[in-house]
């Protein structure tokens, strides 16, 4: 079977800012007050996929959710027109107008977790939505990704779109930057890695500083859910000490892609137990490359994002690797990288990407994509419009271009113009991608 793995990446909202929201990621914390472009954000998520697609790769565009949420602003007690209550959130409760019109969204590697067709017991491709429990600004994410999802992979015959988990502490889920497929082909059965923070019932090792976002009962209640065969599904707990390091997600820690792993000699309890566990379901030639803390540190590794990369097959065994620009600033750790292509390993290409607008919020090149595996049939049953083309692409930056700021602080949140900018962009960008009505603006809902 012909297969291929996807990568779909959510476009950057029109209320990209700096909040500082995410309390454990030392970006988003750090960055928080200073002005943003949200124009210059869009256009640097989309020139990436637009360099992605001319090497050959499959590309699709995710749209962004609407902010300012209003809806949940009413939920909290604030009433009046859409203006009075922006106005009043600004002036009683500016901490959540800011998390309300966060754009987080656009990190699509906690839009779900996705298990290939070769991996489920129906055959299909199943996705389940991250309920982003740690965090309230993302909490608020579920219903919408599940509409969008459910929009563009539509043919039910072929893919299952799971809600989110309960909004529990037992089942905090972040998505796919905690999971990893390995596998020797696209179209052939692999391991599912699913990887934890804590455990909610029962003893185990947890960070003391910064909390442990996934918890191990929502990978395994996932792996049920999408009908995983037990031998082949892993659940690897993440070490405690990177995540009070800043390491919040597996994908600042470690990536993988077919046979091959990257990660940090510090990324897992029991690592070279872990390496054995893959090699042994995947029969053997598993590759991993190991980066020793001598070389790079784990302070490092968070600070140049080197983990969060794009890990992209060239065929013959071969690998690109998709990082953000912060490596090169980073001495030890560009001086690893380039080591790294010249030492004859699976990985002899880097793709340096400028994504400075999103890097400053937290987020690098693998945050900004969810990773589908598919077979040439699924491939022609995703919504076509969202592939990203020569075409789509020109559409897309005029798109950003009439519609985005170029500057955005906190402050300018409770314009009212800001609101009717982003929906009528949203509306626009509906009709471009054949997408519908997909907004609670657009067919009268709450957004819940």
């Amino acid at each position: 079977m012909n297969a291929c793995e996807a990568n779909f990446d959510g476009l950057v909202g029109p209320t990209h800012h700096y909040g500082g929201h995410s309390f454990g990621n030392v970006a988003s914390t750090g960055n928080a007050g200073q002005p943003a472009n949200p124009r210059e954000a869009a256009r640097q998520g989309l020139a990436k996929m637009k360099t992605l697609a001319d090497l050959g790769y499959r590309q699709g565009v995710l749209p962004p959710q609407e902010r300012p949420a209003v809806w949940a602003l009413r939920q909290l007690g604030f009433e009046g027109s859409d203006p009075q209550v922006l106005a009043a959130a600004a002036q009683a409760a500016p901490h959540l107008l800011s998390a309300l019109s966060s754009a987080a969204s656009m990190w699509t590697a906690n839009a779900a977790t996705v298990s290939a067709a070769a991996d489920t017991a129906d055959g299909r491709v199943h996705f389940t939505v991250a309920n982003l429990h740690q965090k309230y600004h993302r909490s608020i994410e579920h219903e919408q990704t599940c509409r969008t999802l459910r929009a563009v992979f539509r043919d039910e015959a072929r893919f299952a779109v799971h809600p989110a988990l309960p909004a529990h502490p037992a089942f905090a889920d972040e998505g796919a930057a905690n999971h990893t497929r390995l596998t020797k082909a696209y179209g052939a059965p692999g391991v599912s890695m699913f990887v934890y923070g804590r455990r909610h019932w029962g003893p185990g090792p947890a960070p003391a500083r910064y909390p442990a976002r996934q918890t191990l009962e929502a990978s395994m209640a996932v792996a049920r859910r999408h009908g995983l065969n037990p031998p082949d599904t892993l659940f690897v707990q993440q070490s405690p000490q990177v995540i009070d390091a800043g390491v919040f997600h597996n994908d600042v820690i470690a990536v993988g892609n077919l046979d091959v792993l990257f990660c940090h000699e510090q990324a897992f309890v029991d690592q070279q137990a872990v390496y054995q566990a893959i090699d042994d379901r995947l029969g053997g030639g598993l590759r991993v490359i190991e980066v020793p803390a001598e070389a790079v540190s784990v302070d490092q590794a968070v600070q140049s994002y080197l983990f969060n990369s794009q890990l992209l097959d060239k065929g013959n065994g071969r690998m690109r690797l998709a990082v953000p620009g912060e490596c090169r600033g980073v001495p030890a750790v560009w001086a690893y990288l380039q080591q790294l292509v010249q030492s004859g390993g699976p990985i002899d290409e880097l793709l340096l990407f400028d994504l400075k607008q999103s890097m400053r919020n937290g987020g690098g090149p693998a945050c900004l994509r969810l990773r589908v595996a598919l077979s040439d049939s699924d491939v022609a049953v995703v919504h076509p419009r969202i592939w990203l083309t020569e075409e789509r692409y020109a559409e897309l930056d005029s798109w950003i271009m009439r519609h985005y700021r170029d500057r955005l602080t906190e402050g300018d949140l409770a314009d009212p113009q800001l609101l009717l900018e982003v929906r009528t962009a949203l509306d626009e960008l509906t009709r471009m991608l054949g997408l519908g009505s997909i907004y609670p603006f657009q067919y009268g809902g709450t957004g819940l």
